[in-house]
């Protein structure tokens, strides 16, 4: 056991946020902390690095372990360049080399007994330079910048310059250089794209030491976590296991517990309606009885109701009316900023119904191809055409369409005149904004609050095309879960970007992948687009120059592109085989009913009743001949479908 949690608790004047807090972590263990914003997560994470003070309890890391962490901001503020800040974490291989270096120069002048002492000084510093990672620290380097979405260019920039996400990037990346035996992450992908998401995964499976965890990428969690501890309601429960695993048991236990609080309570009832009863009796022997069971009852343990599964916040989207079949036709878009190029050419069409998820890496374009659909920037060249009675609903993920001057009362009924008070009121509680909070400012809600906000205006709009530009950032999981819903639930068309695996998991019907500046398409979800992304690429590669080239205006209008071609072509093999597995189906249909009758026939053919009559045998033996046959065909189409 590397860290051990016993009774830990934290209260903030009257608000408890922890209560008693025990769980145990375990050398090489992945463990995951879940719960709803709010929760007290960082918090217990603060107490176990000694940030701050638990109000009781005990926090106890192994002798002789290091635990290294990274705050959900984290971030470095540092004169050096992004390489040096990661190359300090290796000073002490650095000095050792330059310890070798001068025992190398002195080895040449020495001689005798001076000689050999140096010799085993050199000896002794070369062991530990290797056994150190010496000779491959600078590659080790490399390996993690870019691991980590930093280019070689970029590797010299000082780390002042950068953004709040490319710092906390840097300090990750020295974190993880660092290698502790305990590494403790609040929020670790926020500020990185996929790919760098992913080989944090990778990095961490492979990780020879222990992880905890603070995340709402639930993907990330299902392959990263072996356990998931959750905090609910002040209090921990540990389960075994990566997300997926933890969601069934919640479940189940929820289901059990409300079961349990349910029959207590009826049991309860029950008891108070007999000694209301035998009260009512009015006889010495019935009023005792009575009094006994009060007494059983007061002895009573009664059990708190649990959490109810999402029913504080409901998230209903419809549209006020449906549109024409085709949504959306994108041709030869271009756009670039100065001598950046973000994409060109790029072709698309989405019909009604469709969830189409725009995935790429960070810096692509996918934000802007999306303002550019608003009508909030313009292209260079190509053109985009609305279809029939097309009304979109917009989720800007900076949120501009929210203004900070105005309460969130005003917000909505400044938009919205037509709804009562009452009808606002009801409308931001579904979004959980009680009482006064209506009447806070938008300037001073927090991220999530202010995304919340944006979904209440979106849910009044009766869109039926929404356009969503990151719509789970800053979302605690039961919210996503929530959004999904409303999402998988929705008779409209969506077209979204995100960077959240696990809600393109659930909600896509089709991938568009920003890849070097045009669309590469995916009919199925994140986990098609992962099974079919290195077939695809390969595919994109081997096309003939004239295909492969971008060019900065469009080729023939007449002539379909190449990911309208690709479109067509998987949808058609779609079709095909969707048919084919409806053929099989009604083959193995008719196979069966004829396998009964034939059972049926040879029934008939043996009652003794039935062999006297000869015309009658002969009739049933040709129905049964004709059967066969039919069965010996059914067979061999059966088995050509089946390949």
């Amino acid at each position: 056991m590397i860290l051990s949690c016993q009774n830990i608790s934290k209260s903030f004047a009257e608000n408890i946020v922890l209560q008693n807090i025990s769980f145990h972590i375990e050398d090489y263990e992945k463990a995951a902390i879940v719960g709803i914003n709010g929760a007290g997560k960082t918090t217990l994470l603060r107490i176990i690095v000694g940030e701050m003070q638990a109000d009781s309890g005990l926090v106890t890391l192994s002798r002789d372990k290091s635990m290294g962490y990274l705050a959900q901001n984290g971030a470095v503020d540092t004169n050096h360049s992004i390489y040096e800040e990661l190359l300090s974490v290796k000073q002490e291989l650095i000095d050792l080399e330059l310890h070798m270096r001068a025992c190398e120069e002195d080895m040449k002048h020495a001689k005798g007994a001076e000689l050999e002492l140096l010799m085993n000084k050199y000896s002794s510093l070369t062991h530990a330079f290797e056994t150190g990672g010496g000779y491959a620290y600078k590659s080790e380097i490399t390996g993690v910048l870019k691991g980590l979405g930093f280019e070689e260019k970029e590797f010299s920039k000082k780390v002042l310059t950068l953004s709040g996400g490319q710092k906390t990037r840097v300090a990750l990346g020295r974190l993880l250089l660092q290698k502790p035996d305990l590494i403790i992450l609040d929020e670790p992908t926020n500020h990185l794209d996929m790919n760098s998401i992913s080989w944090l995964e990778t990095y961490l499976l492979n990780y020879k030491g222990a992880v905890i965890i603070v995340s709402h990428d639930r993907y990330f969690l299902n392959r990263i976590a072996t356990k998931v501890i959750e905090i609910d309601q002040s209090k921990a429960t540990t389960f075994i296991g990566n997300y997926s695993d933890y969601a069934v048991k919640k479940e189940q236990l929820r289901v059990a517990a409300l079961n349990a609080y349910l029959n207590q309570q009826r049991e309860i009832k029950h008891q108070e309606e007999v000694i209301e009863k035998l009260r009512s009796f009015n006889r010495e022997k019935s009023v005792r009885r009575a009094e006994s069971r009060v007494k059983m009852l007061e002895k009573i343990e009664v059990l708190e109701k649990p959490t109810e599964a999402r029913t504080d916040m409901k998230l209903s989207l419809s549209p006020y009316r449906p549109s024409g079949n085709d949504v959306l036709s994108v041709e030869c878009l271009c756009k670039s900023f100065g001598s950046l190029l973000l994409f060109e050419n790029v072709s698309f069409e989405i019909k009604r119904g469709e969830h189409v998820a725009i995935i790429g890496d960070n810096g692509t374009g996918k934000t802007t191809l999306l303002k550019i659909l608003n009508g909030l920037i313009s292209a260079d060249g190509g053109s985009f055409k609305l279809g029939t009675n097309v009304e979109i609903g917009y989720y800007d993920q900076e949120h501009h369409v929210l203004h900070d001057g105005k309460t969130l009362f005003e917000e909505i009924s400044d938009d919205y005149p037509y709804l009562t008070n009452t009808q606002i009121r009801s409308v931001l509680a579904a979004f959980l904004f009680t009482g006064d909070d209506v009447f806070k400012h938008i300037s001073d809600l927090s991220g999530g609050e202010r995304g919340r906000v944006c979904l209440a205006k979106l849910m009044l709009g009766n869109a039926n095309f929404l356009i969503l530009d990151e719509p789970t950032n800053h979302l605690d999981i039961l919210s996503k879960e929530i959004l999904e819903d409303a999402l998988n639930k929705y008779e409209g068309t969506v077209l979204y970007v995100s960077h959240d695996r696990y809600f393109i998991n659930k909600t896509a019907h089709r991938i568009l992948d920003l890849t070097a500046h045009r669309f590469v398409n995916y009919i199925g979800n994140y986990d098609y687009y992962l099974e079919k992304h290195d077939t695809q690429m390969a595919a994109v590669t081997v096309q003939s120059p004239e295909a492969a080239l971008n060019t900065n205006h469009c080729r023939n209008t007449d002539a379909p592109t190449d990911s309208k071609q690709d479109w067509k072509a998987q949808k058609e093999a779609q079709a095909r085989l969707r048919k084919k597995e409806n053929d099989l189906k009604r083959c193995e249909e008719k196979i069966s009913a004829l396998e009964l009758r034939l059972s049926e026939l040879d029934a008939i053919m043996s009652d003794p009743a039935v062999g006297t009559q000869a015309a009658k045998l002969q009739e049933l033996a040709k129905e049964h001949s004709d059967i066969s046959a039919s069965l010996e065909t059914l067979y061999e189409e059966w088995e050509a479908l089946a390949e």
